[in-house]
């Protein structure tokens, strides 16, 4: 990274007399982590690496980014929805919040938005394309931030749900809420079927037959000097994502 990033600059824009070049939307879910993470745990880190993704992207390029709360609403496989306090929130409501914030947007002269999105079990690729229909003005482009950048180039032992990655990162931005002592090992079970293994077809997984504590890889190497490392790396992919979203042209003249 060329330019170390504040933190300790306020997340809370300043919005009268201003401009901004694009907004970003951190989208999560509500569910368990393992043991030892927050429930909110995507909603949190989508919005932490939206913030210092936007910090960078105005360092570094001058452009401005409003980063919005994140939502908290997630889509949920079987198994998991039946664990205490965790919200599965059906496609047609992602759909709805995501269409009034665009509808709201829209009506402020807002043009440009990246969703950051934390959580695995949510997809915007279709609502993305009805909204394009409704609003052909006005670009969204999703990302899932956790996949910027391949884990295995920072983690030693990367898994997909409460794992090195996610813990390493959390430690990172709030070592307070991370208690590793309390965390299962993530141990998980594949598909008994190796065509689903092999992604030939895609069925969801049912957390019930998957997992023992909702995690899938073990957490215990995981540190926030790791999670500093990926989490800075992949807000330098964000920022240089804004400024092209911002200054280039999306398509070839």
């Amino acid at each position: 990274m060329n330019k170390e990033v504040d933190l300790s600059v306020s997340c809370y824009g300043k919005v009268k007399g201003c401009m901004y070049d694009l907004v970003i939307l951190p989208w999560g879910a509500t569910e368990p982590h393992n043991l030892h993470l927050p429930y909110l745990t995507d909603c949190i880190l989508s919005h932490d690496v939206a913030v210092e993704a936007a910090l960078l992207a105005k360092q570094m390029y001058d452009i401005h980014c409003m980063v919005m709360p994140a939502v908290t609403m997630g889509s949920q496989n079987p198994g998991q929805r039946e664990l205490p306090f965790c919200i599965h929130t059906r496609y047609e409501t992602q759909k709805a919040i995501l269409t009034d914030i665009v509808a709201s947007l829209y009506a402020q002269g807002v043009r440009k938005l990246v969703i950051v999105n934390g959580h695995g079990g949510n997809t915007f690729k279709s609502m993305i394309r009805d909204l394009s229909v409704d609003y052909p003005d006005f670009l969204i482009a999703s990302s899932e931030w956790f996949a910027v950048l391949k884990a295995g180039d920072f983690f030693e032992d990367p898994g997909d749900h409460a794992d090195e990655l996610e813990t390493s990162v959390m430690m990172y931005y709030h070592p307070e809420l991370v208690n590793l002592q309390e965390a299962g090992k993530g141990d998980y079970k594949k598909f008994a079927i190796e065509s689903l293994n092999e992604k030939v077809a895609w069925i969801p997984r049912d957390w019930s037959k998957v997992s023992e504590d909702t995690g899938i890889g073990n957490p215990c190497k995981a540190s926030a000097a790791k999670g500093e490392r990926f989490a800075k790396a992949v807000a330098e992919k964000y920022a240089k994502l804004f400024e092209e979203l911002v200054n280039g042209e999306i398509y070839p003249e």
